[in-house]
């Protein structure tokens, strides 16, 4: 029996980092690890993966991650469960603070950087990795030339409802203007 392939990891000790200048990191996980991430996400495939960037000081004790994500992903079509490749190059952004708290109580405001989040005491880029292709991905894959169809149903003997039904008020429209029609026909008749 063979052990099921681990997902990347690349663990980062942000005290151990120099706050003088940026730390660079570049990750391409192996064709085994994107087959653990692909199982992980529930996709497919991922057929290529890179994530590159620095992280740099701000200040004394806070750390800004940037990177550049670029992946070939395969996803099954929400139409026709075709497979659908997809090409992603996003840019990544995460400020790491120290002083950041969630905010706590029924109602919250949205903070003003949504990119900020709680200063860990290491950094495990391949999660940031795996979480940033995971929000990245397509919701509604579409293979080409696919279109969601209609699906009627109701119980034996009964008409089902179509959206047409369930507009009632659209007949109405198309009566006042047929009246509108037949009165300039009308109109134009006696003249």
């Amino acid at each position: 029996m063979t052990d099921a392939p681990e997902l990347p990891t690349k663990i980062l000790r942000l005290a151990d980092l120099t706050n003088r200048h940026a730390s660079t990191f570049d990750l391409a996980p192996t064709p085994e690890q994107r087959t653990a991430i692909a199982n992980h996400l529930g996709i497919p495939a991922v057929k290529k993966l890179v994530f590159a960037g620095e992280i740099t000081p701000l200040g004394r004790s806070d750390w800004q991650l940037t990177a550049k994500l670029g992946a070939t992903v395969v996803q099954p079509c929400v139409a026709t469960l075709a497979s659908v490749t997809t090409r992603m190059d996003e840019v990544i952004r995460r400020v790491y603070a120290r002083d950041f708290a969630y905010p706590d109580g029924a109602e919250a405001e949205m903070p003003d950087d949504d990119a900020v989040e709680p200063l860990p005491q290491t950094l495990d880029l391949g999660a940031v990795m795996i979480e940033a292709l995971s929000l990245a991905l397509p919701a509604f894959p579409r293979a080409e030339g696919a279109e969601l169809g209609q699906v009627l149903v109701a119980a034996k003997g009964v008409a089902p409802m179509t959206d047409d039904d369930a507009k009632p008020f659209a007949g109405l429209g198309a009566l006042r203007d047929q009246l509108a029609k037949d009165e300039d026909d009308s109109g134009e008749n006696n003249a």
